[in-house]
């Protein structure tokens, strides 16, 4: 995972293509030229000869021809009487990459690894001792009302609360928000009658208890301990079974792991670059293959923590972010490595080349090459700013959208 600054300036983020600018006088012997040509009447030509070799009276036809870039083919003549009778020269051909410069956002962003995965992971502990005699499948979801695991053939139920389990409930007991929290649940299952929400337990929650009971297969006491339920949020996820059927279990042994239903994306992001993410932000993430779904950032661990690599090396301080995707962009997705692209920095209507447009200039600095049909190209400096997506902000005098640039052998 790469942590860089924001913006960068002449310098593309990691994963971006290095921008290959070429000077216009390279190493190999590649020189400015002006010189008279030969029965040409003293007319001089511009250019860049490479690998030219001359003899007394003889000049190489079809040497290459390189111009800031751009390959060309040219004659050079003979300096016999036949040249000096032709004194025009004839170039072959001329022919060169183009890429249009364009106006818009250049967004500069990082990618970073992640895991599709489950959230709310939780272990599920046994609330007496006993012998496992049930358990639900992996991968199974479990609703209000219904029951986590068995144990001695006593099931022990899910209820939905924040408040846990902490006390036997019965008639006669002190006031409190669990016995609100009870009678809600008792109510959405539909055991209501003459009872009231409320934090008293009085006799018509004992009757909607004992009416409860007898449904589940519990034993019908009107009593309600912290080992016949679990108050949770929501509905879970059975994610691993800790124990098998038949095993011996003492009370507080980890019999299920559980999550929440919701899938999200988790990345750990290098402690030093957290100021990159913010919760609410968008992102992008990368399903498999070429599939992509819009995220938005949902929690930032406060605490930074080690990671071990594969390698069981570890890495440098991280910080875990937890990102929510939509279960309709991730289809049936399940548990699957990610990529996730997080936004640094944003430079707004600007003009943008590609990467391998920009040349190094003899005299320091970068430029571009416009190109237009029947002229000569021209070179242009150019100060360079964000790098994004492969491409380059540039300006500078004479640079205008849609203009053709040169890309040719970069």
């Amino acid at each position: 995972m790469h942590a860089g600054g924001g913006l960068r300036r002449a310098r593309p983020a990691p994963g971006e293509p290095q921008p290959q600018p070429r000077r216009p006088e390279a190493a190999g012997g590649r020189r400015e030229v002006r010189r008279p040509v030969p029965g040409s009447g003293g007319c001089a030509v511009n250019g860049r000869l490479k690998g030219v070799v001359v003899a007394v009276g003889t000049a190489v036809i079809g040497s290459a021809v390189t111009a800031g870039g751009i390959h060309a083919s040219a004659a050079f003549f003979d300096t016999g009487p036949r040249a000096q009778a032709d004194s025009t020269p004839t170039p072959r051909t001329v022919s060169t990459a183009t890429k249009p410069i364009t106006r818009g956002d250049l967004v500069d962003k990082e990618s970073i690894d992640g895991t599709l995965t489950y959230a709310g992971d939780r272990t599920i502990k046994a609330g007496s001792g006993g012998t496992i005699t049930s358990l639900p499948a992996e991968g199974k979801t479990i609703k209000r009302g219904k029951s986590l695991y068995h144990i001695d053939r006593r099931p022990r139920i899910l209820l939905y609360g924040k408040l846990p389990a902490y006390r036997t409930l019965k008639e006669g007991v002190k006031r409190g928000p669990d016995i609100k929290q009870l009678e809600r649940n008792l109510r959405a299952l539909g055991y209501k009658k003459n009872m009231t929400v409320d934090t008293r337990f009085t006799d018509a929650t004992r009757r909607a208890v004992r009416e409860w009971q007898k449904d589940t297969g519990m034993e019908r006491d009107g009593e309600v301990t912290p080992a016949d339920i679990v108050f949770l949020p929501e509905e879970v996820r059975v994610s691993e079974t800790v124990v098998e059927v038949g095993d011996q279990v003492a009370p507080q042994r980890p019999v299920l792991e559980t999550t929440a239903t919701d899938r999200l994306v988790r990345i750990n992001l290098d402690a030093d670059r957290q100021d990159i993410a913010k919760v609410g932000k968008k992102v992008t993430v990368k399903l498999a293959g070429v599939k992509k779904a819009t995220g938005k950032i949902s929690r930032i661990a406060k605490v930074a923590k080690t990671v071990k690599r594969p390698d069981n090396q570890e890495s440098g301080a991280t910080v875990e972010v937890e990102i929510k995707v939509s279960a309709k962009s991730l289809g049936s997705l399940d548990e699957a490595p990610v990529t996730v692209e997080l936004e640094r920095r944003r430079a707004e209507n600007v003009l943008t080349v590609p990467v391998e447009a920009l040349l190094a200039l003899p005299e320091g600095g970068y430029g571009v090459e416009v190109v237009e049909p029947g002229k000569a190209p021209v070179r242009i400096p150019v100060k360079t700013g964000a790098f994004g997506n492969g491409r380059v902000e540039v300006s500078g005098a004479g640079l205008a959208e849609n203009q053709q640039v040169s890309v040719s052998g970069r």
